[in-house]
């Protein structure tokens, strides 16, 4: 799907910087599975976060339906 997502582009940015390697941003976006992957394994050993940091600044990171959540 190449829609836009419902979730807000400025949030998940902030959480991704604030609570990534805790896996926020993954919580908020609906994918849990991976949130609590992140979770426990320190956003997967904190490169998983790294590389979330990108895609979300960048308009790639989706939402659990596979929408983007991209700014306005």
């Amino acid at each position: 799907s190449n829609s836009k997502s419902i979730k807000s582009y400025g949030v998940t940015l902030a959480l991704v910087l604030i609570f990534g390697i805790f896996g926020g941003h993954r919580f908020y976006a609906g994918k849990v599975g991976t949130g609590i992957l992140f979770f426990l394994t320190a956003g997967l050993l904190g490169i998983g976060w790294f590389i979330d940091i990108f895609t979300v600044a960048f308009g790639n990171f989706t939402d659990k339906s596979g929408s983007f959540v991209r700014p306005k």
